[in-house]
């Protein structure tokens, strides 16, 4: 990474970002107490865990070690913790952490709160049942899913409904209302045909070298988006790769984010609606039986480190990919930082620390963003819309070719 592209101090939970505090403050709060309104069989002691953190984190209280069950990311908390002490200078609050600390650890202490890992319920189960049965995720299959006359425009209609299916993220309201309506000029940049190009060039086949290398999808929402992250899954397989390995959260997070059990009742739920929903269920089915199509659930994707800190085992993965695909505004600020950019820097200079080509398919929740043409870019968006980061109307496709070993 050069000069031009240091990254700046963390947003923080604190006054300084309207967008962070706000979340913690009251976006956060509301959503542990929809939490408890959706799943009102709770017993006792887990609706008095749920008010304590509520209560916690609206008022900003000092966040302490909070005391996990012992997990395989238990330990990997503690210094995470440890890390914001040493940022702050003092114990961290809700408030003054860093931001993307604070909203990660705290989806952690809610799914510690509802006793998870013992049950296996997933608290936003209620919420992502309300997507998976609506008319509208179905009819999107449908469209997403007709045969076209080249692999480039077959490619280039599921990353764009990919894309645009991340709007629907059931943690914010506001995105979720624009649903899939899309004009042209919602996307900010665009570089589907410097991947088609790429592809091309590199004789991306399954019978070239490269063609033996498996393309990553780090999936971000269940829903809609998981299943546009499917009907992607099977144009790769069909055109680009001879394996897709579609990389999950361990746990349930940020309300819609896709686990295992997401992915399986999806699939579950197309076998019933409809020939063509059928026909690519029997299909991804046979896909993921030869091994051509994997699920890999990882607590990384849960923790609060970024994508220049993956443990090793990830890391090794990742960096000899063909493709890594990077989904959503969360997994953005784990991709670029978590920090206010200057949004005219260079993609590509940001995220050259991975070697693997990386697409990255994001719709704007929060202030983040690298890659626009030109400063000027921002401040017309600055006058259009003052929200225009955070409101989740406009999205970007943005790609990096592999980086050299050299560099």
């Amino acid at each position: 990474m050069s000069r031009a592209t240091e990254r700046s101090a963390p947003i923080r939970a604190d006054h300084s970002n309207a967008f962070a505090n706000n979340t913690m403050r009251v976006r956060l709060p509301a959503i542990i107490d929809e939490v408890e309104a959706l799943n009102p069989d709770y017993p006792p002691d887990i609706k008095r865990r749920l008010r304590q953190l509520r209560k916690d984190i609206a008022i900003g209280a000092l966040i302490g070690e909070i005391e996990l069950a012992p997990a395989e990311d238990s330990v990997e908390w503690a210094e995470a913790l440890r890390r914001q002490w040493e940022t702050i200078g003092a114990e961290p609050t809700w408030h003054s952490a860093e931001w993307f600390f604070a909203e990660t650890y705290a989806y952690r202490c809610l799914i510690e709160a509802v006793r998870w890992r013992e049950s296996g319920r997933d608290p936003f189960r209620p919420k992502k049942l309300e997507e998976l049965h609506s008319d509208a995720l179905w009819q999107l299959i449908e469209r997403s899913y007709e045969p076209l006359d080249s692999w480039e425009k077959e490619l280039n209609r599921s990353l764009a409904f990919d894309l645009w299916a991340n709007r629907i993220d059931l943690s914010y309201a506001e995105a979720k209302e624009r649903g899939t309506i899309i004009s042209a000029d919602d996307l900010l940049v665009d570089d589907r045909e410097a991947l088609a190009a790429y592809l091309r060039e590199t004789q991306l086949s399954p019978e070239g070298v490269q063609g033996r290398k498996p393309v990553f999808i780090v999936a971000d929402n269940a829903g809609s988006e998981l299943a546009m992250d499917l009907v992607l899954s099977e144009t790769l397989l069909r055109h680009v790769t001879p394996q897709v390995m579609l990389c999950l959260k361990a746990h349930p997070t940020f309300v819609s984010d896709a686990t295992p059990q997401d992915l399986w009742m999806i699939l579950k739920e197309m076998e019933a609606r409809g020939p063509k929903a059928a026909a690519l269920a029997e299909q991804l089915r046979r896909r993921w039986l030869s091994g051509q199509l994997r699920f890999l659930p990882h607590a990384y994707w849960n923790s609060s480190r970024f994508l220049w800190d993956l443990p090793a085992d990830l890391g090794r993965q990742l960096n000899e990919a063909r493709l890594v695909i990077v989904k959503g505004d969360a997994n953005y600020r784990r991709t670029v930082g978590d920090c206010i950019w200057p949004a005219h820097t260079p993609f590509n200079g940001v995220v050259d620390y991975l070697n693997a080509p990386v697409l990255c398919l994001r719709t704007l929740k929060s202030d983040p963003i690298v890659g626009l043409p030109s400063a000027e870019a921002a401040r017309e968006l600055d006058r259009a819309d003052p929200d225009w980061r955070v409101n989740g109307k406009r999205g970007l496709i943005q790609f990096k070719s592999q980086t050299s070993k050299s560099q």
